[in-house]
């Protein structure tokens, strides 16, 4: 497995962030390969993220090709880049 942390700045409130990951959920939830993704709210106004789990690096790289990568930025208005973390598995707590 293997784990990706997106964090960005938005220009949405958090009120139209939320209409738009919900218009957006099904389209995640068909990704093959994508086990879980939680969005997140940080700690500066107007900052969120979303952890994603992914069950290999092929899945994570096939996501990262596609459409819906693409048009991230423009559907959260995300201001600047976004930072992004990988991280490795090593073992999970719970199976």
């Amino acid at each position: 497995m293997i784990i990706q942390i997106v964090k960005f700045k938005t220009a949405l409130s958090e009120e139209e962030l939320l209409k738009v990951a919900g218009e957006r959920m099904p389209r995640f939830k068909a990704l093959p390969g994508l086990l879980q993704k939680y969005y997140v709210k940080l700690d500066e106004p107007g900052h969120y993220g979303g952890i994603y789990v992914w069950d290999s690096p092929a899945s994570l790289k096939s996501y990262r090709e596609s459409d819906l990568t693409a048009t991230i930025s423009q559907a959260y208005q995300v201001i600047g880049m976004p930072e992004v973390e990988l991280m490795d598995v090593l073992f999970p707590l719970r199976t």
